[in-house]
């Protein structure tokens, strides 16, 4: 297999730049599916029955569309063939999502607009998992760690604008933050709107400014297998450093979930004092728009962290790096528990910030090392059942568990998710990073190499 050459930093910013979009259109999901969903009349504890829509649909798509994109060769190149089809699937998602009660004629408007998210998350999904593969496709093994991390930072970007958007509406352009019973207010309405068309452009831009490698010849003449017994042996040889990443992904992805599901009637009800299944008054609506706030900032911590990522892991390798920062994010989480006072909510969602930032770049730096160069997209993919499954897990008990145990007060919802990340933090020392050693070796001295008796496992790396 040909080396591939290292690229410039405005190179590996431009094949990452779409991911701004996507994340755009991912945070407004993330900040607001469980208001729009409220607001067409779904209770809180059947929230994480319609959330399961999203980790379903990416389960199913991901695997799909990592293996057609490893197969695919045409104008457009490899991947970027899929970054198109998702770019406008989900911006038609955006658009038809918080306007589900126009069609309310024919079906309900919460089914409609859980049939959106489905939409919204599956187009996310043909988009973004190519966006992975072309990371493992183009850069380099020194190069990873900063092309994940610089994903990480336009996913941040991205992700804090579309957080706050319906906020900055409502506060900063005076649009309505409330409407009548079963309608979405309009804030949020345009701001879905305005996400749509920020996705789009920034997903064209990807596919203008990034050139792909085309096949290698052997890869044109070998023998293919069938679609679906390729992907069962794919699954069931996949290498030992992605089983053990699926551990720490679980909990990780469990975690995750419960907050972006419960966070709203969390922060409604522990710190704002509306009525448990309350959506329709003043003090959920601003508890709903502080939650855009909130998340706006644990986004831009991790935006910033995402630039610190590759100087740490140089210093105390991938794992530690990841460890100490789900660490972080689980004790913050817990947090939020004993808080009063919403402006107190912005320090939990440092380390909140800290945690994302890393669970965004460092298992796939880690688990990009450990794949086969031409199975770069169905492995991505395969990867994706790591995070999905632990949400469909989450979507199934989550809500009746909050209900039944805790009386349908979320907030535990929010502790239990720190906890998970602070087990996720203790399985990561157990993972095998191959590849960590070939930073270790372009960023050390000799000496430092030798001192830790590196010098070995660096010669037989490279053999």
């Amino acid at each position: 297999m040909k080396s591939k050459n290292k690229l410039s930093f405005w190179q590996i910013w431009n094949m990452s730049f779409g991911f701004l979009g996507i994340q755009f259109g991912f945070a407004l999901q993330n900040a607001n599916a469980s208001r729009i969903l409220q607001t067409f009349g779904a209770d809180v504890e059947h929230l994480s029955w319609f959330w399961i829509a999203a980790p379903l649909t990416g389960m199913i798509a991901q695997p799909i569309i990592g293996h057609f994109s490893d197969k695919t060769w045409c104008r457009l190149g490899r991947r970027r063939p899929y970054f198109l089809v998702g770019a406008i699937l989900t911006s038609l998602a955006l658009v038809l999502m918080p306007n589900a009660q126009l069609l309310t004629n024919v079906i309900p408007a919460m089914f409609i607009g859980g049939g959106m998210l489905m939409m919204m998350d599956a187009s996310i999904n043909i988009a973004m998992e190519p966006f992975r593969a072309l990371v493992g496709d183009l850069l380099p093994g020194e190069q990873r760690t900063l092309g994940f991390s610089i994903q990480t930072f336009l996913i941040g970007v991205g992700a804090v604008i579309g957080s706050l958007l319906p906020y900055a509406l409502a506060e900063w352009f005076g649009i309505g933050k409330t409407a009548a019973e079963g309608v979405v207010p309009e804030n949020v309405i345009y701001s879905f709107y305005f996400g749509a068309i920020v996705l789009f452009l920034s997903v064209i831009w990807t596919i203008v400014k990034t050139k792909e490698y085309p096949p290698e010849k052997e890869e044109k003449t070998e023998k293919k297998e069938s679609g679906l017994k390729e992907v069962y042996n794919d699954v069931k040889n996949m290498p030992k450093t992605m089983k053990q990443l699926g551990i720490v992904q679980f909990f990780s992805w469990f975690a995750l979930f419960a907050m972006w599901v419960f966070t709203t009637p969390a922060i409604a009800h522990h710190i704002y004092r509306a009525p448990i299944g309350d959506t329709s008054s003043l003090a959920y609506q601003n508890a709903a728009n502080w939650v855009g706030i909130i998340f706006g900032i644990y986004n831009a911590i991790s935006a910033v962290y995402a630039l610190m990522l590759p100087i740490i892991a140089r210093k105390i390798g991938r794992k530690q790096t990841h460890s100490i920062s789900l660490l972080i994010g689980g004790v913050a989480l817990v947090s939020i528990f004993f808080i009063s006072n919403p402006m107190m909510l912005i320090i939990p969602m440092i380390g909140v910030g800290i945690a994302w930032g890393s669970i965004l770049a460092m298992p796939y730096a880690i688990l990009a090392g450990a794949l086969p160069a031409k199975k770069m997209g169905i492995y991505m993919g395969i990867f994706n059942f790591f995070i999905t499954i632990p949400q469909i897990v989450n979507g199934v008990i989550g809500g009746p568990l909050i209900k039944n145990v805790f009386d349908s007060q979320a907030i535990y919802a929010l502790v239990i998710a720190g906890g998970c990340l602070i087990i996720a933090s203790a399985t990561v020392v157990f993972v095998e990073d191959k590849d960590d050693i070939v930073e270790w070796k372009l960023f050390s001295t000799k000496k430092d190499i030798k001192k830790n008796n590196l010098e070995d496992e660096f010669v037989n790396s490279q053999s």
